[in-house]
């Protein structure tokens, strides 16, 4: 079958080590009529360009030993029973466990049938050196490149031309077999990224009205307006139905009963449950939501039924975004792997080069054996024994498996990392600068206290002049959408006070705002603009307390003030020690706010440093001083004011971006739910993912360079090469893949 749209999405199993996505790409796209191939090592997706046909894609794929399936089916792969059945249905790992047992079957028959031996030896060893030898081929002529299993085969079959029978085949089967394990291990990582997309469901049941109703055709409407001859029935009550999420329409009401899982993002329109969001925020604790509140796909309803209006097509959804962001991640590359990658292509081919050299010129320049002897291996063994132990697949394997379990487990967590190089940064980070508003407080000022001229009322809601100076102030802000104008009107409509008409209302750029309220000329706004300063030393103290204070005149007269503030997050103090604590990392607050309500957040929420009276240039200043400064830089902002800095920063950092496309396409890390505490937990995974690559390069490179020493002194065989080849490769895969365990990361973080 041929995409109609020229694009042919699919994904590919079995995938070991970057190399194979290489040479994927680059034998594909040598078929005709394929413009252009890409592989995603770390999701093992690969989009075909051009009009070919699908038949033909997976005859080129399955040749060189990998499995291909649809987009669209690779949630089967979820179940242990059928990750089995696709383990085993694979030619690419059943051949290595057929030749394992026709060696094991040769050694027996060796004690007494040395002939037959041989034989067995010969079909086990074809049975390992089947799909190295086509990929291997596929490499030379796509890459013209040495690649590790040109290595592997040429050890092989040195071994053979040696008289080594058993080794030559044992040494390529386990190779054959350790391939096989890597890409299975590979696959569950990569595995733990597709399930994401199994949490919605494919179905929802949505209310529809019945459509060209064949029961009331030709009956008299009921505004007598004519006949009805089709359409929405204005008889039938709206019927549920249930229809593939793909099929759903923008508008349209889905019901979501009590315990489901939610299969579109939306807003709620009837009911009221508490959800939990954990698979998009992160969030613990399951958030209440009722009529307006937004929902996303993939989250689990509480003990109430939901009506949502679905506000996202499902393949635009939160979800699908996020699963899409993070594969493009797992494809950017970190600087280790870079490195390494470079390396790589520089090493091969000198090893090659170097065991030629360790074969030849000891026994032309001294006379050396060069087969083996009784006294001992021969120098054409030692370096068929180099070819196996250079064989760099634990290289190139050490860091991209670990970019993908901490970007997966991060996604799970409700932390978006945007790439390799923004995990590594995160373990870097000398420096944190946070936005106030919306960052550090929760962007939602709220009126705290208020005083009228007659006396100290505070909050007290049975003050007539309180409530008079409340609802002349809330009748001139109504119609604003300032945060401190919201936050007025909403304490006089939580008063339950009539909000009556202002007219020619306007703003006093820097100072307030002034409008006409039943006669009266009523002003909000600093106290600059009042000449009686009766308030002034209050102001001043309510300014110090970190609130925002606005006197309310009338008719030139001061009637009083209104304080309020934008309390801090609840968890902000928990968070910045967090980031702290034994790291020798700096918080540093970036506010537009003035001094005092600034100092007044620092203080409580306990950030070390913070600078006021920021606009956004400033800001991005800033940051680009303190990394000169200290070092690498993250910035955390939540608004647009905030994304010269997330721009200028070595780490940008957007909170609460979840439903949010702008955030989440600008961020380098976004901290999906408004939960600051996910900020330590992506800075501990940096710093653990950066450990962890370190210590499995200089691990693979440890373990090679030991065995090349004892196969050039001799005393290192083929198959004690093969097995260390085979277990550092497991080991270095099985050691990144340990982040993707939920307890691998602890409670504090490292330093």
């Amino acid at each position: 079958m041929t995409s109609s749209t020229g694009e042919l999405q699919l994904v590919v199993t079995g995938m070991d080590c970057a190399d194979c996505a290489i040479t994927l790409e680059q034998s594909v796209v040598r078929l005709a009529g394929v413009q252009a191939c890409s592989v995603n090592f770390g999701t093992g997706r690969m989009l075909v360009k051009g009009s070919v046909a699908e038949g033909t894609v997976r005859k080129s794929v399955t040749a060189l030993g990998y499995g291909l399936v649809s987009s669209s089916t690779t949630g089967s792969y979820a179940g242990k029973y059928s990750q089995w059945v696709s383990v085993l249905s694979n030619p690419r790992n059943t051949l290595p466990l057929i030749g394992m047992v026709l060696i094991g079957l040769a050694f027996v028959a060796q004690v007494s049938y040395s002939y037959l031996a041989g034989i067995l030896f010969a079909i086990g060893a074809l049975s390992g050196i089947y799909f190295p030898a086509r990929a291997g081929f596929a490499a030379l002529k796509s890459r013209r490149a040495l690649d590790m299993n040109i290595l592997m085969i040429t050890a092989a079959l040195g071994a053979f031309a040696i008289g080594e029978y058993a080794e030559g085949a044992t040494v390529i089967v386990l190779f054959s077999l350790g391939e096989a394990l890597e890409g299975f291990t590979l696959e569950r990582a990569r595995e733990s990224i597709r399930s994401l997309s199994n949490l919605a469901p494919s179905a929802a049941m949505v209310l529809r009205h019945c459509m060209d109703c064949a029961s009331h055709n030709g009956k008299m409407l009921p505004d007598s307006s004519g006949i009805y001859t089709g359409g929405p029935c204005p008889w039938c009550d709206m019927h549920m139905e249930t229809v593939a999420v793909e099929d759903l329409e923008l508008g349209e009401i889905i019901l979501v009963r009590p315990g489901e899982r939610i299969p579109m993002d939306g807003l709620v329109c009837s009911g009221e449950s508490a959800v939990n969001q954990a698979p998009i925020t992160g969030e613990s604790i399951p958030i209440e939501k009722n009529t307006g509140a937004r929902v996303f796909a993939g989250t689990v309803n509480g003990e109430g039924a939901l009506e949502i209006e679905i506000t996202d097509l499902a393949h635009e959804n939160t979800l699908a975004r996020v699963i899409h962001l993070v594969e493009e991640a797992q494809e950017q590359k970190s600087p280790a792997q870079r490195f390494v990658d470079r390396f790589a292509r520089v090493y091969t081919p000198g090893v090659v080069g170097l065991a030629i050299a360790v074969a030849a010129l000891p026994p032309i320049l001294f006379g050396q054996p060069f087969l083996d002897s009784t006294t001992g291996h021969g120098w054409l063994y030692r370096s068929l024994t180099m070819l196996v132990i250079a064989c760099p697949c634990a290289l190139v394997i050490a860091t991209p498996v670990t970019v993908i379990s901490a970007i997966s487990a991060a996604a799970r967590r409700g932390v978006l990392i945007k790439g390799g190089a923004y995990l590594e940064m995160l373990g870097q980070v000398r420096v944190v600068a946070l936005d106030k508003t919306g960052t550090l407080t929760y962007g939602r000022p709220q009126l705290v206290s208020l005083e009228c001229r007659g006396g100290n009322c505070s909050m007290r809601t049975d003050c007539a002049d309180c409530n008079r100076m409340l609802t002349l102030a809330a009748a001139v802000e109504i119609n604003s959408s300032h945060p401190l104008a919201q936050a007025v009107v909403q304490a006089a409509q939580q008063r339950g006070l009539l909000i009556p008409r202002a007219i020619d209302v306007c703003s006093l750029p820097g100072r307030g705002v002034k409008g006409n309220v039943n006669g009266s000329a009523v002003v909000i706004g600093s106290h600059e603009l009042f000449r009686d300063v009766e308030f002034l030393e209050r102001v001043r103290e309510a300014e110090r307390l970190g609130q925002t204070v606005m006197l309310v005149g009338e008719n030139d007269t001061a009637m009083g003030y209104l304080a309020v503030s934008d309390p801090p997050r609840g968890n902000s103090g928990e968070a910045l020690a967090a980031i702290s604590d034994g790291n020798s990392v700096q918080t540093i607050m970036l506010t537009g706010d003035n001094a005092s309500v600034a100092a007044a957040v620092a203080e409580t929420v306990g950030v070390q440093q913070f600078q006021a009276g920021m606009m956004p240039d400033d800001k991005m200043a800033a940051v680009r001083a303190l990394a000169a400064e200290h070092g690498a830089v993250a910035m955390v902002g939540d608004g647009v004011n905030d994304t010269p800095a997330l721009a200028a920063a070595d780490v940008g950092i957007a909170m609460g971006s979840a439903g949010t496309a702008q955030a989440l396409e600008t961020a380098d890390v976004a901290l999906m739910g408004d939960d600051l505490a996910a900020l330590p937990f992506a800075m501990r995974l940096g710093r653990l993912s950066v450990r962890i690559m370190r210590f499995n390069i200089w691990f693979a490179l440890l373990i090679k360079c030991m065995f090349m020493i004892a196969a050039i002194v001799g005393a290192a065989s083929l198959w004690m090469a093969v097995i260390a080849d085979m277990g550092a490769s497991l080991f270095v895969t099985l050691n990144g893949m340990r982040l993707l365990r939920k307890n691998s990361l602890g409670n504090r973080l490292p330093g």
